[in-house]
């Protein structure tokens, strides 16, 4: 890979003989000194808003494999908290939240978000920008609105996310209304991490691909291209990947009409599709199965070749299709990074 910070340099639309690599959810679980530190911090989100151990958990990885790009260490259900909603995470539960189960509390939902809840990820941010290697990328993110919308309806992550799915077909009018507030903090939000020194942003839309083709458009499309616009009305420049997971072929409508710069592919969808539907210079970064890192072996490194040759010859990141999972061995982790980088 050439030059220094070569994420931006594929975000850019320039083709690297080796591509950059990183994971989601790389600073997490799987790494001993990551346990370690969260036993000492006590909750989940006492660990994202101290900004000394978020900064050190964001730089883990980055000591242990020298990967291409850092992730901040935070959550998507900051925005919410923002808005002054009650948020907490169960050990082995997952997130908790007060469900917006009806149109009523729909309206409840404060407009503008408190960033001054949100500053501790701004220091964060300066902090690890100190420590930072100059050559590796700083990437900062939030939820999509969709995606963070599905929580606060239910309370909780649902299989298929049917009680948001619901609230929207009932009750679209009070749906676009929180949507459009999850907008403007979300945007609100990307603007604050790239000003405070992270170079570029992703925004995760997870539960993108619960969505029927229409709705696609309306909750996941439209509201990423408002983020994008108004992102961009700010710092112009701006670096901005796209993860709509299990898009299928609504992925075409959203490489075209968000304005992303790279678009996130999940571990599913068909390279030669993939390449069809979001052409060069448009970035793309994945693909590879979070479950073959687990497995290893000559499994991994048939997956690694296969990931390299499908997104050969155009701008690409080598990432997971999704985050890499706590039993991942550290051994597999260094295994896909020998691989991707020819060594």
């Amino acid at each position: 890979m050439s030059g220094q910070l070569g994420v931006l340099e594929v975000l850019s639309g320039k083709t690297l003989s080796r591509p950059p690599i990183w994971m989601m959810r790389q600073a997490g679980r799987y790494l001993p000194e990551y346990r370690e530190l969260r036993a000492k911090a006590g909750g989940f989100l006492d660990l994202c808003f101290t900004p000394a151990y978020a900064a050190e958990v964001t730089l883990q990885p980055i000591r242990r494999f020298n990967f291409d790009a850092a992730i901040l260490f935070s959550d998507i259900l900051v925005i919410p908290h923002a808005l002054g909603r009650s948020v907490t995470f169960e050990a082995g539960e997952g997130p908790r939240l007060d469900p917006l189960d009806d149109a009523a509390k729909l309206d409840g939902v404060q407009r503008e978000a408190d960033m001054g809840k949100l500053e501790p990820v701004f220091e964060t941010i300066r902090l690890v920008r100190k420590e930072l290697p100059p050559h590796v990328t700083f990437l900062g993110f939030c939820g999509a609105p969709w995606t963070v919308a599905t929580y606060m309806i239910a309370g909780r992550g649902t299989p298929d996310q049917a009680p948001a799915r619901l609230m929207a077909y009932r009750e679209p009018e009070a749906f676009a209304r929180l949507m459009e507030t999850l907008v403007q903090a979300s945007a609100g939000y990307l603007i604050g991490q790239l000003k405070a020194g992270v170079h570029a942003v992703q925004i995760f839309d997870t539960w993108a691909g619960v969505l029927s083709p229409r709705e696609f458009q309306r909750w996941s499309v439209e509201p990423t291209a408002a983020i994008v616009r108004l992102v961009r009305e700010a710092v112009p420049e701006a670096k901005i990947i796209g993860f709509p997971r299990d898009a299928g072929t609504n992925l075409e409508a959203y490489a075209k009409l968000t304005g992303v710069n790279g678009i996130g592919l999940d571990w599913m969808i068909d390279a030669k599709a993939a390449n069809r539907m979001v052409p060069a210079p448009q970035a793309v970064q994945g693909n590879l199965d979070p479950l073959v890192l687990i497995a290893g072996g000559r499994a991994l490194d048939q997956a690694v070749d296969d990931v390299l040759e499908a997104f050969a010859g155009r701008p690409h990141i080598f990432n997971l299709g999704h985050g890499i999972t706590p039993e991942t061995p550290i051994a597999h982790v260094e295994q896909m990074i020998r691989r991707v980088r020819g060594a």
